[in-house]
């Protein structure tokens, strides 16, 4: 029986593996295996996302933990290509642009096993950002690039990649947020947070381009503190970010703050049926800039560049930098109803999973079960 691996190790990853996974079990006799990396280790950023997605436990875990780059890259690498030595597998699926994602990406490359990248040609053109890095050797790597969105395979045209290679397959993600929404909404969460629907907003902070830089975290948050101010914020505060805003002295004036609602992080479905009614999301992530889209919420990113340009060309997403003035601007013009109405992209339907299991199938030669219909 023809085995495919997927790598899992961020919270991110979750959501994509899922319906790649459940649509594989449905359509075909593939024997499936997930290992998680445990890039996150902390049960809030992960555990609980396997129980809300409906995504088996991992049948390897990694334990890596914490780490530079180099370090948890490593680290990974050791341990899968043990892994891969023994297990044997005809295909491993990477997700995203996460450490995880390379470390699998250069054993593949060396043992000469295959190699599929879900969310391929997303590109930033930010070099300095790690992940923009992880992006561009996964798909250099890769043998299938599966791209969500058309301008994702114009990069990698762009780049080079042979066509026949590069395969459009919609937003796996979406398939996640589709699936879940009538359960996230049956949740008490706004109720227990004290909230109604329309009447708040979401922020997240996690990059490391952010919340490393002590006066640029210092500013992203007092711009929080400030829309707080007009409606009450909903801030689940990342473990990397708790540690920095500890570590700069900067949390008494952030639990001071009426309206202000720090809180730890959020399992999937809890957090969707946050963001799903909010009135405007303000984020560093990509993830939510999709998942805003998909969902028609104002979204404010607060970075200089964003590798998904389609949420800001179709979508509801504005790139607003990281200038408190500029971010500030912004948030008032979408608080006071002025912003711009989305549409939901191409091929962002909840059937991304079924096209991806679908497509791995015809690579190594095995027949579906069932055909679309």
């Amino acid at each position: 029986m023809k085995k495919v691996i997927h790598i899992v190790g961020a919270r991110p990853n979750f959501m994509k593996v899922a319906p790649i996974h459940r649509a594989i079990s449905a359509r075909t006799s593939l024997r499936q295996l997930v290992i998680h990396t445990g890039q996150h280790y902390d049960a809030k950023m992960s555990d609980v996302f396997f129980a809300d997605l409906g995504l088996p436990p991992p049948e390897i875990h990694l334990g890596i933990g914490s780490g530079s780059h180099a370090e948890q890259t490593a680290k990974m690498m050791v341990e899968m290509e043990k892994v891969f030595l023994q297990e044997k597998p005809d295909l491993v699926s990477v997700v995203g642009d996460v450490n995880s994602t390379i470390a699998a990406a250069l054993v593949t490359s060396k043992l000469a096993i295959p190699l599929s990248h879900v969310e391929a040609g997303l590109r930033s053109f930010e070099r300095h950002q790690p992940e923009e890095i992880n992006r561009v050797v996964t798909d250099r790597l890769s043998d299938l690039l599966l791209t969500p969105s058309r301008d994702a395979d114009a990069n990698l045209l762009k780049e080079g990649i042979d066509p026949k290679h590069i395969h459009l397959v919609g937003n796996v993600m979406i398939d996640s947020l589709l699936s879940s929404k009538e359960k996230a909404d049956q949740l008490p969460t706004l109720k227990n947070l004290g909230l109604t629907p329309k009447g708040y907003v979401v922020a997240t902070l996690h990059r490391p381009s952010n919340v490393d830089n002590p006066k640029l975290l210092a500013g992203l948050l007092g711009v929080l503190m400030d829309v707080a101010k007009e409606l009450p914020v909903v801030f689940p505060v990342h473990p990397r970010t708790r540690k920095m805003i500890s570590e700069q002295g900067l949390a008494s004036n952030l639990e001071q703050t009426p309206g202000l609602k720090l809180v730890d992080p959020m399992g999937y479905l809890e957090f969707l049926s946050v963001t799903s009614q909010a009135k405007l999301v303000m984020t560093d992530s990509g993830g939510l800039q999709e998942e805003t889209t998909a969902l028609n919420v104002p979204c404010l990113t607060m970075r200089e560049q964003t590798e998904r340009p389609i949420t800001v060309e179709v979508g509801s997403n504005e790139v607003v930098g990281t200038d408190p003035a500029r971010i500030r601007e912004a948030a008032n013009r979408v608080l006071s109803g002025d912003f711009k109405k989305g549409r939901v992209p191409e091929l962002w339907d909840g059937r991304t999973g079924e096209r991806i299991a679908d497509l791995y199938s015809r690579f190594l030669g095995v027949e579906t079960k069932r055909a679309f219909g």
